[in-house]
């Protein structure tokens, strides 16, 4: 009996993403639990794997926005039709000619019939003949590389790219008739502007979604930001003092991270106000602190949670910072390893930033940045000295949070930082 490949429940404020790529094909055997597709969200990139075995029918193509319980394909009883690893050819959604392509039963075998959404918007746009074009995908698909690289190489002028008033003294090629007469079509940019003065690529989804996050926190909050400096002599000191002891005991090295959020969560426990949330005309106390650390990726800025931080020892605090860190370079962050958080942590020093305003993460009420440690000129004990000095910003809700309340917690992560025994005797 069939059985319908649905978008399973995918986490809190999840409703929707994009179909990144279907990892098996239509026709091809799957077994139980096999991961079918890679479902790009706008929180992290998700596997959806098999219910049962059986064959693969794809009823949504890849670059297709489908909402949670949609149907994107389907199981089947019976063989495969194809060897696995072989490219399938498209769903009845996602036939090329729709896109001004000829039907699959004309392509060489070489060349897949699916094009991802990225490839064919290059291929329209340069009014190119994708079975011209030498491809290095698996099971002979199409990509994004090979077709950049064919139009660097200039082949696009031997296979339909010269210019349109070129085009129309020859004959159109076979499977292609009235293609490049489109009336709704505006002209394209040359191939020689498009490759060596601009490159147009359209946002992922992942990025999109960043982006409407940050624009609805500057709508819907009330953004102040508030600074202090912090002297690291000590935290230095005691970082150098103990992070080889402290790595062999562990088996993790002794960063800054941790410092940093453990002051956070003494400061939290002083200023509850900080990791409470709006919700409505309510505020919501958060009795746990789930500490969001952003970690920049090759994807975009992503912020996965340390969980229930103020349980977790320095040693613990580095342990999940380094696990999580891992796992959304490699683009394997669980949506549950994105959700939850209360406060959040971002550190623009390790990328330069002497200063800056971060942007809160709703639904959370304040963020603290981090900048780089630069040594600077102060006074201590009516003496001029050198000191590694770090600014420090936190941006809150002032809906929810008074600047006294800000300035306070802002205070007490500071003192704790310049005399880090508080912490580690919890006063």
């Amino acid at each position: 009996m069939p059985v319908d490949v649905r978008i399973p429940t995918l986490g809190e404020s999840v409703s929707e993403g994009v179909i990144a790529r279907w990892i098996k094909q239509d026709g091809e055997s799957v077994q139980g639990d096999e991961p079918l597709l890679e479902l790009e969200t706008d929180k992290a990139s998700v596997e959806i794997p098999a219910e049962r075995a059986g064959v693969l029918r794809i009823l949504k193509r890849e670059g297709e926005t489908v909402k949670v319980g949609e149907v994107v394909g389907r199981i089947e009883d019976g063989p495969a039709t194809r060897p696995a690893g072989v490219a399938a050819a498209a769903p009845p959604a996602a036939q090329p000619a729709a896109a001004g392509l000829p039907p699959s039963d004309e392509a060489p075998p070489s060349v897949a019939a699916v094009l991802s959404p990225a490839v064919r918007r290059l291929v329209e746009e340069h009014d190119l003949d994708p079975h011209a074009i030498p491809s290095s995908g698996r099971g002979g698909r199409l990509t994004k590389g090979d077709v950049l690289a064919h139009l660097e190489s200039g082949a696009q002028r031997e296979t339909g790219g010269q210019e349109s008033g070129a085009r129309s003294q020859e004959p159109p090629a076979s499977g292609r008739t009235g293609q490049t007469a489109a009336p709704s079509v505006a002209p394209q940019p040359t191939p020689a502007a498009t490759t060596e003065e601009e490159e147009r690529v359209p946002m992922t989804y992942l990025r999109r979604r960043i982006a409407d996050r940050l624009v609805q926190a500057q709508h819907t909050a009330a953004i102040l930001t508030t600074f202090n400096e912090v002297d690291m002599s000590a935290v230095m000191e005691l970082r150098a003092r103990h992070k080889a002891r402290f790595s062999e005991v562990h088996g993790v090295p002794l960063g800054f991270m941790s410092f940093f959020a453990r002051a956070c969560v003494g400061a939290l426990r002083d200023i509850p106000i900080v990791n409470a949330q709006l919700d409505g005309t309510d505020i919501v106390y958060k009795k746990h602190v789930n500490v969001g650390i952003a970690v920049g990726t090759e994807r975009g800025l992503v912020v996965p949670i340390v969980r229930h931080a103020d349980q977790l020892s320095f040693a613990g605090i580095e342990k999940e910072i380094g696990r999580l860190a891992a796992l959304a370079r490699q683009n394997k962050l669980s949506i549950d390893d994105l959700s939850g958080g209360t406060f959040t942590i971002s550190n623009g020093g390790v990328y330069g930033s002497l200063l800056s305003t971060p942007i809160l993460t709703p639904p959370q009420s304040a963020i603290l940045g981090m900048h780089k440690i630069e040594k600077r000129p102060v006074v201590v004990n009516d003496q001029v000295v050198v000191r590694p000095m770090m600014y420090l910003a936190l941006s809150y809700d002032h809906r929810l949070i008074d600047g006294e309340q800000a300035v306070t917690f802002l205070v007490r992560v500071k003192e704790r930082l310049e005399d880090p025994t508080r912490m580690m005797l919890e006063i």
